[in-house]
């Protein structure tokens, strides 16, 4: 059976994220770019699939003379290139004002993450939701913890015998078994 669509789109500046959260600043100066760019994305991948986010991360053209370009990267999260001369917040500006002007045809929430004071206000004067830089990073590491906690046994002995850490009606038969009653 398929998953639910998202309920939530998650719209990401990407640099404005990448100039917030320091490991990934420091790795923009000690690796380039491409790498910061790389680290965000692989966090966001964890982070949309376990909210069950549809996240679409936006980048400036950043001086290339490229067009619009979109990469899906996973069913729940892809990549925007802007235009030559777009910034990604112009970019997020019109995302949110198209989906304004259709919301029988846009019925779930809209989230924005940055921490562009100006943007804050125009994308909440569209209806948007907004989310600070910092905001979006603590809870993707509170995420990123839970995700851990998840996949850790979930047993953990209590006690230093084997028979400790199984369930009562085993431990039952087993003491059983050891009195000969079986």
């Amino acid at each position: 059976m398929p998953s639910p669509p998202p309920q939530v789109t998650l719209l990401v500046d990407g640099y404005n994220i990448i100039g917030t959260e320091s490991s990934l600043t420091k790795m923009r100066d000690r690796h380039g770019l491409l790498a910061a760019r790389q680290e965000l994305v692989e966090v966001l991948i964890n982070y949309s699939a376990f909210r069950g986010y549809k996240t679409k991360v936006v980048f400036d053209a950043h001086y290339q003379p490229t067009g619009t370009r979109h990469e899906d990267i996973t069913p729940h999260v892809s990549i925007c290139y802007t235009d030559f001369g777009q910034t990604a917040d112009s970019y997020i500006e019109k995302f949110c004002a198209a989906v304004r002007s259709k919301p029988k045809l846009f019925k779930q929430r809209l989230i924005v993450a940055t921490s562009d004071r100006a943007q804050q206000l125009t994308v909440t004067g569209y209806g948007a939701e907004w989310m600070s830089s910092q905001q979006l990073i603590s809870d993707v590491h509170c995420t990123s913890r839970r995700v851990r906690h998840r996949q850790r046994s979930p047993k953990q002995s209590r006690g230093r015998f084997l028979m400790h850490s199984l369930d009562k009606s085993a431990q039952q038969r087993l003491s059983e078994w050891r009195q000969g009653i079986r």
